[in-house]
């Protein structure tokens, strides 16, 4: 890969890794919400379950979409209907920030990971990394894209968590936090509008 392509590749990582999308606000949402240290597992299940489906997108989820178009329209629909789901449950969650009590949990690695293959901006970036930067799909082009997302995403990701936690004193009011899962959920559904 030469180094303007490269250059770009890392810009493309960045710029997709840092805006807003489900995983970066419901990091954020995390985080204000519980903690940092508690939101940790869920952060490390995003970025080591993004880098993998870029790899497996890379190794060959491509020639079944495009073997069978159909596969990804459906996918589309189960990833927009789970994620209007957790914008529901993120609306409706009533947790107080406290340190003593904690109501619900931050996703697991597990879910993280799992959360990954259900999220539309996660295969947008995926598919389209693949497809502008290993269109070839051989192996040193796909590692090449999967090792810059894996180094680009997770300090993203993590400013996202920070300003969870910078938010979280002023969120420890009952109707600022509140507003703020409304707030949350709102801009997990405008996050489907690319998908839509």
């Amino acid at each position: 890969m030469t180094f303007e392509l490269m250059t770009a590749l890392l810009m493309y990582c960045f710029a997709t890794s840092i805006t807003p999308g489900p995983n970066n606000i419901m990091l954020m949402n995390s985080v204000a919400n519980y903690t940092y240290k508690s939101t940790i597992p869920h952060m490390l299940g995003v970025n080591l379950g993004f880098t993998f489906m870029v790899l497996l997108v890379g190794l060959g989820i491509m020639k079944l979409f495009d073997a069978y178009p159909l596969s990804y329209k459906i996918l589309n629909v189960v990833s927009i209907a789970y994620l209007i789901y957790l914008a529901l449950k993120i609306a409706l969650s009533n947790s107080a920030i406290s340190d003593k009590i904690k109501v619900g949990k931050p996703l697991s690695f597990i879910q993280a990971v799992l959360f990954q293959w259900v999220n539309p901006k996660a295969w947008t970036m995926a598919v389209t990394a693949i497809s502008v930067y290993a269109p070839s799909q051989n192996i040193e082009a796909v590692l090449y894209v999967t090792i810059a997302f894996a180094m680009v995403n997770l300090p993203c990701i993590n400013c996202w968590m920070l300003i969870g936690h910078k938010l979280k004193q002023w969120l420890s009011n009952q109707v600022r936090l509140k507003a703020f899962n409304v707030s949350m959920a709102i801009l997990l559904l405008l996050s489907l509008v690319p998908a839509l």
